[in-house]
């Protein structure tokens, strides 16, 4: 929900994301938009003066979880109602536009309550970032997208749970139908679910080429939760746009994914929160020994990848851990090979690229008026990102210290 007001930021400097030039300028915003950048001072429109800031397009996140409270964990998790869970998700949602994040990937949530929060979101009833959902994951019966903490009495399952390609056909149609603008499915096991092995291949491969072709017939992308390697290299087989989390991808699998243009959405801040907390919010003792086998393995295979030249997007799991620390992963990702502008521009014109929205990521006329705003130069001080002083969305101001 786009601003009318004619607005004029007059920052330190913006940072141009491609050249990774810092350019001295004013911003003109109008109808929500960049209408112009250079030297304005125009008696009609609103100055914000920020001449201690230095101006970032938006931050986006590929892979968060909105919906939920991230305090509950384990089977403290299956206490709560989708209408709290949804309830939840709007504090959440705020709390990600306050970080400075200001289009994110929702990537599963039950009773399509993303679909709602996006909704939401988009007619100004709540703050929060532009969003892109997938409504329930696809996953087969019990896998990691499906629910296993009951016992069989209850008979309970995951509302995206398929069996066949033409189950999982339907399940695709019916996301749609309900307002998911993507699908995910769950290509291998996972950490935080039980009884799961993170190695273990979920769905055949003609289940995941039917997963994505039907999705694709509607226009909608792909993404593919995958830790193990043969899970990897099914899903990027069959077709999809991006593979989550990519823990155990090798050599010839990235090259792979280099060749079908497929992203890596690999979430290598998580695994500190999960082994560093996790026991004491109640993350069960078999998610945190999957989790030591996971974490520093998904770090290597990162800077791997990003050395080969994958196409890489700024992924955090953000739900797992409370929501607006999204920036922490920053850090990490300039730790295991990227500089700091690789890093920045996974999470702007890269994950834009993977999305397939070409109206945000950049500061140049005719893109949204999502701007951040920090205290210091970011490609000397990725950190500063961790702490966001201005969040301008669609040319409306929610944040401005």
């Amino acid at each position: 929900m786009s601003f009318s007001e004619v607005v004029i930021l007059k920052p330190k400097a913006f940072l141009d994301v491609i050249s990774g030039e810092l350019v001295v300028a004013d911003l003109l915003i109008e109808n929500g938009k960049i209408k112009e950048i250079g030297q304005f001072n125009t008696e009609n429109a609103n100055e914000i003066l920020l001449p201690d800031l230095i101006l970032l397009p938006g931050l986006m996140d590929s892979h968060v979880h909105l919906i939920g409270n991230t305090e509950s964990k384990g089977y403290e998790s299956i206490s709560e109602s989708s209408y709290l869970d949804t309830i939840y998700g709007v504090e959440n949602a705020s709390k990600t536009l306050m970080a400075g994040f200001t289009t994110v990937r929702n990537v599963g949530a039950g009773y399509y309550a993303d679909v709602a929060l996006k909704r939401a979101i988009d007619a100004g009833v709540v703050p929060g970032p532009s969003m892109l959902v997938s409504g329930p994951a696809l996953g087969i019966t019990g896998g990691h997208c499906d629910t296993n903490l009951f016992p069989p009495e209850f008979d309970i399952q995951g509302q995206g749970v398929v069996d066949s390609p033409w189950e999982a056909r339907k399940m695709v149609r019916t996301n749609r139908k309900y307002g998911a603008d993507l699908i995910k499915f769950c290509a291998t096991g996972g950490v935080m679910s039980r009884n799961t092995d993170v190695n273990a291949k979920q769905f055949t491969l003609d289940e995941m080429k039917a997963i994505v072709n039907e999705a694709h017939n509607h226009g909608m992308k792909v993404a593919a939760h995958a830790h193990g390697l043969e899970g990897i290299k099914a899903a990027i087989i069959a077709g999809a746009d991006s593979i989550e989390h990519s823990s155990f991808i090798d050599t010839e699998t990235t090259l792979l994914a280099i060749e079908k243009g497929t992203f890596l959405s690999m979430d290598i801040f998580v695994s500190d929160y999960i082994l560093g907390e996790g026991a004491e919010k109640g993350i069960l003792e078999e998610s945190l020994e999957k989790e030591r086998t996971v974490g520093r393995k998904q770090r290597e295979n990162f800077a791997n990848a990003h050395s080969l030249g994958a196409k890489i997007s700024f992924g955090t799991d953000a739900g797992i851990f409370a929501h607006g620390q999204n920036a922490r992963q920053f850090a990490y990702m300039v730790e295991w090979g990227m500089t700091n502008l690789e890093a920045i521009q996974a999470a702007t014109i890269q994950t834009a690229d993977l999305f397939g929205i070409n109206n945000v990521g950049i500061i140049e006329p005719g893109f949204d008026a999502d701007i951040i705003g920090v205290r210091s130069n970011p490609l000397t001080n990725i950190r500063t990102l961790e702490n966001i002083a201005f969040v301008m969305k669609e040319g409306r101001v929610y944040k401005n210290n």
